[in-house]
């Protein structure tokens, strides 16, 4: 017997793919998140809603990517200025702030990539390497690693 709506008539049911296809009740015959061979949408990942409300402008429900694209653009412009240390420090900071924001807050918008664990990990991970190399950036390095040029040495001369 088909589905009736609110006025008692007949209900139209659209089957979007197999997957979810209705059985005679009008309930899917089986739910899951899988998606078919070609897929026409993706889930929107945790933590992906806006960071502000609805009504509110474009940029302030995107703060936190607003914020992290910023801080790499100027970033970017300190090393195009040719200074390069602090300009990659500030690049590194702003992934490192990207992880932060993704970690504390319960919605960030587009900031949400993937799963929340991968995001935070990915940020933080890139953020720490781009620091650190920035820290051991030639000339006049503020962070040695004393095997490092030993490692440098053993496979440059061996």
């Amino acid at each position: 017997m088909p589905a009736e709506d609110a006025t008692g008539s007949p209900e139209e049911i659209t089957v979007r793919d197999a997957v979810s296809a209705p059985d005679a009740e009008g309930r899917p015959r089986r739910a899951t998140r899988r998606f078919p061979l070609f897929t026409r949408d993706t889930a929107r990942p945790e933590g992906g809603g806006r960071a502000a409300p609805g009504d509110a402008p474009a940029p302030a429900r995107q703060w936190p990517v607003l914020a992290v694209l910023a801080l790499v653009g100027l970033g970017l412009l300190l090393t195009a200025l040719d200074v390069f240390r602090y300009g990659t420090l500030l690049i590194g900071a702003a992934l490192l702030t990207g992880a932060l924001l993704r970690w504390l807050l319960p919605d960030v918008g587009m900031l949400a990539v993937r799963s929340r664990f991968t995001d935070i990990a990915t940020y933080g991970v890139l953020g720490t390497a781009i620091v650190l190399l920035a820290m051991m950036a030639q000339p006049h390095p503020w962070l040695e690693i004393p095997f490092l040029k030993d490692t440098l040495h053993f496979t440059v001369s061996g």
